[in-house]
């Protein structure tokens, strides 16, 4: 499998678009609501943090194997920034994280952005996407389940493991040389 890489992605309401070191100002604003770390940790990132952040994740992962793929999520009808995707893809798997702004949240926005994301990604020969999310976080849980995962038993760091529904499950026979999550 070649290298995945991110692309324009688009859906009736989202333009889904690779991460620029000058998104950084915009996201900072979108990503400014503490509430947004509450299952995650930490706190909201500077303009400053986030362009440095930023810099790290558009240089790429230093393992030619793993590709860092990253994406702003704009509303189409405005243009306006509300939340970001990230797909961290080696051959045949990816984990994938989204974060909607709080304004923005409640508008079946996030489901819509993950669709799409696992959508391209098995378009691009991913077989095996999962997301971690903590067992309290019910709307990302629906979110994970409109982009087609289901939970499994596999619990990492307080979170439960979610994988793309009729996907191998980590450790069959069928995933046995692709290492499992990313």
């Amino acid at each position: 499998m070649r290298p995945v890489s991110a692309a324009a992605i688009r859906t009736a309401r989202l333009d889904l678009l690779p991460l620029r070191v000058e998104d950084a100002e915009e996201m900072a604003a979108v990503l400014a609501d503490p509430a947004l770390h509450h299952f995650t940790g930490g706190e909201p990132a500077t303009p400053d943090a986030l362009r440095a952040r930023y810099r790290r994740q558009t240089a790429g992962s230093p393992d030619p194997d793993v590709s860092w793929c990253n994406w702003i999520v704009r509303l189409r009808a405005d243009g306006r920034a509300a939340g970001y995707l990230q797909a961290t893809a080696a051959p045949g798997t990816a984990e994938i994280a989204w974060v909607i702004g709080t304004p923005w949240q409640g508008r079946g926005l996030a489901a819509e952005a993950a669709r799409a994301l696992t959508d391209w990604l098995t378009g691009q020969g991913v077989h095996t996407v999962t997301a971690h999310i903590h067992p309290d976080h019910h709307a990302s849980a629906a979110v994970a389940r409109a982009a087609g995962l289901t939970p499994t038993t596999e619990q990492q760091d307080g979170e439960t493991r979610w994988q793309l529904s009729g996907a191998p499950q980590a450790g069959s026979a069928r995933n046995a040389d692709s290492g499992g999550a990313v």
